[in-house]
């Protein structure tokens, strides 16, 4: 004699809350990733900055000009960089006649900065611009003495004594 099977009862799985558990951490994931500013994804070079611990002030976010001294990843030679947090002022900067940049490099906000004179014009005239700005030098680990020596003596005849100089946290 055959055994009478029992009818199978349909398996039902209610699909709402997983669909707002994925988009409750898909508007979580998107909140919190922080994306590459445009001055990260235009800049060609590489800073590996020195180890300190005295100081944990932070770099001001508005009213600051960035000297970064870089190692080219493409022409792996250093250079000097500068930057302007304000956008106002930076168009004033790089447009003003007193300081020799070509018309391409007004457009960037990353300026490379070949000569010591023309990062004097770039200090004065930010100075002039904007009495309020601050002044960061990032420097990588791996260059000479000598850039940075440089730097803050045209920073010194520039009249900005005053600036922070970007490090890393030891762990």
């Amino acid at each position: 004699m055959s055994k009478i099977k029992k009818k199978r009862v349909g398996f039902v799985l209610d699909m709402t809350p997983l669909v707002d558990i994925a988009f409750l951490l898909l508007t979580f994931f998107m909140f919190t990733a922080k994306f590459k500013s445009e001055t990260e994804s235009e800049q060609k070079f590489t800073i590996k900055r020195p180890m300190a611990s005295a100081d944990t002030s932070k770099v001001p976010e508005k009213d600051l000009a960035m000297i970064k001294i870089g190692i080219d990843t493409v022409a792996n030679d250093t250079a000097y960089y500068f930057s302007l947090s304000n956008e106002q002022d930076r168009k004033i900067v790089y447009n003003s006649d007193k300081i020799q940049i070509p018309e391409e490099a007004r457009q960037k906000i990353i300026l490379k900065v070949t000569d010591l004179k023309t990062m004097e014009a770039l200090i004065r005239q930010t100075r002039i611009v904007n009495i309020r700005m601050k002044f960061a030098i990032d420097a990588d680990k791996r260059i000479k003495y000598k850039w940075i020596e440089d730097l803050t003596e045209v920073m010194r005849k520039s009249n900005a004594t005053i600036f922070n100089f970007v490090t890393d946290r030891p762990s």
